[in-house]
């Protein structure tokens, strides 16, 4: 396992992090113990999960986990999304985002959180009250750092400007989606993290299980899949016909070299060098231990150049729907 410094921190973490999105949830408590076990066993530091994951539930189940060993952990959640009905239990408010710290350290059992991201972007909420929030809660060390995801990168470098003003260290992470079928965070976002020394952790490498090659162009997914489930986030992002058709081409090389797709699919994340750490969410353990599994897949460059023309860089596979995470903010039509 090797270890890289966060952005422009002393901070070291894993160059995978374990996402814990299932925990909690479709993942069971004692599959979750283990999972994080391994983890730990096979030398990642870095763990991730989310206020809103399974209702709390996810938070619950990682505190639990790690507790006896809470210091050797880089431990990071999020805030932003709902958790409840009224008008300040979401967003970037700092009332919300002081009463969601709190709440989270209940669950996890801890009293301090090492990075806390905003999970992603109220669009109609000044960015200036979120970095004061966040300043306030370094000082009071409820949180060592704080972070970002699914935002854009001029989002990204308005956070760095108001975090100087308010003297604090800017984002120490950005978490964008990033995968061979949605590569579009090669055109700002990776470049302007590097720019400002903010680090990246890249979520869903598989494309939500899309490039292990499990799916077929035309065929009914499987009840037991995420697809077969309708997971909403999956829908929403990466269920096109156009994803499934590379899914099947790079299936296709993989067997021709030897290879699985799911290896071929998140080494190619973890070969970018503006890749701080790539974050991996297992549903069962024989996902992580194949996960794992995929630090072993050589790369070369006839790979990279494969790669590249299956999706262009910069490109996404498809020009299907907007990802609601990301929307088109640039046209404001007037009637």
């Amino acid at each position: 396992m090797q270890y890289r410094y966060l952005g422009r921190s002393g901070l070291k973490v894993s160059e995978i992090c374990l996402g814990t999105m299932m925990f909690g949830g479709a993942t069971d408590e004692a599959t979750s113990q283990r999972i994080i076990a391994n983890a730990r066993d096979t030398g990642v530091n870095f763990i991730d999960t989310a206020d809103m994951y399974n209702k709390g539930e996810s938070e619950r189940t990682v505190g639990r986990a790690i507790g006896a060993e809470r210091d050797r952990w880089v431990l990071a959640t999020k805030v932003g999304n709902p958790m409840g009905q009224g008008p300040n239990q979401s967003g970037m408010s700092r009332k919300w985002i002081r009463e969601a710290v709190h709440g989270s350290l209940r669950r996890l059992g801890t009293d301090y959180i090492d990075i806390l991201y905003m999970h992603k972007a109220d669009f109609e909420a000044p960015l200036e009250e979120m970095v004061l929030a966040f300043a306030d809660l370094i000082r009071a060390g409820k949180i060592g750092y704080f972070a970002v995801s699914n935002f854009k990168a001029w989002r990204l470098a308005e956070s760095v400007r108001l975090a100087r003003e308010a003297g604090i260290s800017g984002p120490v992470a950005a978490q964008p989606l990033y995968n061979l079928v949605n590569r579009e965070a090669e055109v700002e976002i990776l470049p302007a993290a590097a720019h400002f020394g903010v680090g990246t952790v890249c979520y869903s490498p598989l494309a939500r299980g899309i490039l292990t090659g499990k799916y077929r162009p035309g065929a009914e997914p499987a009840a037991d899949s995420r697809a077969g489930r309708a997971d909403p986030r999956m829908l929403e992002a990466e269920w096109r016909p156009e994803s499934l058709a590379v899914a099947a081409q790079l299936a296709a090389y993989a067997e021709r070299t030897g290879r699985k797709p799911a290896h071929l699919a998140q080494t190619w994340v973890m070969r970018n060098a503006q890749v701080t750490s790539t974050l991996v969410g297992p549903r069962t353990f024989e996902q992580w231990d194949d996960a794992i599994a995929a630090l072993a897949c050589p790369w070369a460059e006839e790979d990279e150049a494969f790669c590249d023309r299956l999706v262009s860089p910069g490109k996404g596979s498809s020009l299907g729907p907007v990802d609601p995470h990301h929307p088109i903010e640039g046209r404001v039509p007037t009637l």
